[in-house]
């Protein structure tokens, strides 16, 4: 800073010696930016050390994620590996398990063997008995049945406990009556057979051609049918209605074929469209535990728990088809998810 006398001189002094006089001050004037350079220098720095402590930040924010999902990933890991521990079977039950299963294809083979066995014999008597039981009853066979019945009630009687409940509800072996079924299993018939009843049911004809059960079936005078003809099918059901008309019981299998899965499949309404046209009973019948015992494509293994269980329901008067058809399933599905 000038004093007072001094810039009265300067002020008295030409414009070059005020200029001259005045340059100091512009040094000074040009000092400031030089100041806010370095301000800006120190600026930066500082900006690349907030940068470099971010980067710090993040490297240390990454490291710790990967670390708590290392963690994480670890601990899923063993609650998987608990899981699966958990839920694995023990070396204890797997032996137990293939035991079971050979257990129950040796008694499956054992059946097949006792019932060839019993067949050969049986089937030599419907030889020398058709004759005469033709003639006599040509329509019921009841010799012929009960010889099927002896047959079947000995060679399930052997491995497996086959219960009938509801019996008093059975017409009797006389009457024309419509037997309607759940169809489960390969041993559905031999279970249908503790019914003691002289039915004739239908199969296909590739049945009847098995030696010694097929030709014992067609002596016996069950239906055969070729499931992709029509004709076959129409005459079918014209021999059950001749059937019924002679005072002989029949059986179907309204799904039509055994269930793939052992859920029971739709009806057809076939069966009650011979019951209505006939004016006959319908007698609605459970089969519980056959599908347990033997399951549908496994017929090499036999279980004999829970052991099978045949409920026959009261018959049915049938004058509209369709009406007793959701009547006889609706039965039939209840009692059969009820026992199961």
């Amino acid at each position: 800073a000038r004093s007072i006398p001094d810039m009265h001189a300067i002020l008295a002094s030409p414009i070059a010696a005020r200029v001259g006089a005045f340059a100091p001050a512009r040094v000074t004037r040009v000092a400031p930016p030089r100041a806010v350079l370095t301000r800006a220098r120190v600026s930066v720095a500082g900006a690349s050390k907030f940068r470099s402590s971010v980067r710090i930040g993040v490297d240390h924010m990454k490291t710790m994620r990967s670390r708590s999902s290392r963690r994480v990933g670890r601990s899923a890991v063993s609650v998987r590996a608990s899981a699966a521990a958990a839920a694995a079977p023990s070396s204890d039950s797997t032996p137990d398990a293939q035991n079971l299963s050979l257990i129950a294809i040796a008694r499956a083979m054992c059946f097949y063997v006792v019932t060839l066995c019993l067949a050969v014999p049986l089937f030599t008597a419907m030889v020398f008995m058709f004759p005469f039981t033709y003639a006599v009853d040509r329509y019921r066979r009841y010799a012929l049945s009960f010889i099927n019945d002896l047959w079947a009630i000995v060679s399930t009687s052997l491995f497996i406990n086959v219960t009938v409940v509801g019996r008093e509800n059975l017409p009797a072996p006389n009457v024309g009556a419509v037997y309607v079924a759940n169809h489960a299993s390969y041993l559905d018939i031999y279970a249908l057979f503790h019914l003691r009843r002289p039915f004739k049911f239908i199969s296909k004809v590739s049945n009847f051609i098995i030696p010694v059960i097929g030709w014992a079936m067609y002596m016996t005078g069950h239906i055969a049918l070729k499931r992709t003809d029509r004709k076959s099918q129409m005459k079918t059901l014209k021999e059950c209605r001749e059937l019924l008309q002679q005072n002989c019981p029949v059986l179907f299998f309204p799904e039509g074929t055994r269930s793939a899965d052992g859920t029971m499949g739709d009806f057809k309404k076939g069966a009650f469209s011979v019951a209505a046209k006939e004016k006959a009973l319908v007698v609605p019948i459970t089969l519980v535990g056959t599908g347990a015992a033997m399951t549908n494509g496994k017929e090499w293994m036999l279980r004999n728990k829970p052991g099978i269980k045949v409920i026959v329901h009261p018959p049915v008067v049938c004058e509209d088809a369709q009406k007793c058809c959701d009547e006889c399933y609706k039965t039939i599905k209840e009692t059969l998810v009820r026992e199961s």
